[in-house]
């Protein structure tokens, strides 16, 4: 190395020892995304980049926040709580300042502590274990609401629709076993009989084992927690098998792809209970979010859960609006925050980091395979 490029690369830790950083460097702001953008989840990982993505161009396009530029910086988890670590590692190592993510709860707590040892501010989307707000992580938040809420929910919804003997069905997973179990407790307590309780294993392509099973212990509803994929096969089939029994699911069966798998003779009539899609509110948040999204990617979303990672990117934006760009100011302004008008409804936490409010509504598919939202 010549005389001057030592003075140089020296004038170059100085000024980074100093913290002058250059241009590009102090206009921006990166915010991390973790998705499923491979695996048998990647429809929702596509819809939930291709709104962070939208709503930062937005946020540019006005002078972004405080004057610096908004930098997305995304990462593939694959629906894979192995590839969802190292995934976390990546953003923790890439200079962001929050990270946003992801689908699936066992997912986001193979990335939990990896993003919460960094020191980062950490906003979970569909995530709704119970414990991932149990473990006192200060950093972490969720922009969904937790299984013992929907199981709360769904014991609502089915003493209302006046079903006496219920079949629980889950997957195994985080999320659907810990739905189960919070239905199971919400129905005894009601007086509802469960009359089954079992799982599946998921990501199989015959599950008339299982039917058989549970068609011998004659619900008259049977209750699977699990994700759209394994729903759509099981209507599928049970359809196949000639039994009529009336199927419901949470909040991971909203998403159309269900329809595709099951085809709609077999979805009509199935229903399932969720936080309301964008094109079924009526807020201007609402209204305004849907038109951009319709003119970019000529369609609407095809999930919830890829939209509550668009509210997980505006409450970090409005974190950041006010100045708190320090991890521990931002999640204690967060912690205040009420009633922020967000895409799927009011957006607020409490000292766990979990979402406030109300937001399970019916959904009920109908012959042509459309959601349609039932009146409250």
């Amino acid at each position: 190395m010549n005389i001057w490029k030592r003075v140089l690369a020296c004038a170059a830790l100085g000024a980074v020892a100093l913290g002058f950083a250059s241009p590009a460097l102090a206009d921006t702001v990166k915010l991390g995304l973790m998705c499923p953008l491979t695996g048998k989840w990647a429809s929702e990982g596509q819809d939930m980049k291709n709104i962070v993505s939208l709503l930062v161009d937005e946020t540019n396009a006005r002078g972004g926040i405080n004057g610096k530029k908004v930098e997305l910086v995304v990462e593939d988890d694959a629906g894979d709580p192995r590839t969802a670590a190292l995934a976390a590692q990546k953003l923790a190592g890439a200079g962001v300042i929050a990270v946003i993510g992801t689908y699936g709860s066992a997912v986001t707590e193979a990335s939990q502590n990896i993003i919460a040892e960094a020191g980062l501010v950490h906003v979970g989307t569909g995530s709704t274990s119970v414990r991932l707000t149990e473990k006192g992580l200060p950093l972490f938040f969720r922009t969904c609401p937790r299984d013992d809420a929907q199981g709360a929910a769904a014991a609502a919804a089915i003493v209302k629709g006046g079903y006496k003997k219920v079949a629980l069905l889950h997957d195994k997973s985080s999320y659907a076993k810990g739905l189960a179990d919070e239905s199971r407790e919400a129905l005894e307590k009601a007086g509802v009989e469960v009359v089954f309780y079992d799982a599946l294993t998921p990501g199989e392509r015959d599950y008339t084992a299982i039917l058989t099973k549970l068609k011998a212990a004659s619900p008259d509803l049977i209750f699977f927690t699990g994700y759209y994929p394994e729903t759509g096969m099981l209507l599928r089939q049970k359809k196949e098998m000639g039994w009529d029994a009336p199927m419901m699911g949470g909040d991971a069966a909203n998403h159309q792809d269900l329809v595709k798998i099951a085809g709609n003779e077999a979805a009509a009539g199935y229903f399932f209970i969720s936080p309301p899609l964008p094109q079924d509110m009526d807020t201007q948040e609402a209204r305004d979010f849907l038109a951009a999204f319709k003119e970019r990617y000529k369609s609407a979303p095809v999930s919830v859960w890829a939209v509550v990672a668009g509210d997980a990117y505006k409450v970090i934006e409005a974190a950041l609006a006010a100045g708190k760009t320090d991890a521990e100011d931002m999640a204690a302004w967060l912690k205040q925050l009420k009633d922020m008008p967000g895409l799927t409804g009011k957006l607020g936490f409490d000292e766990k980091g979990d979402r406030v409010g109300e937001f399970y509504r019916t959904y009920v598919v109908d012959k042509d395979g459309k959601f349609v939202l039932q009146p409250r």
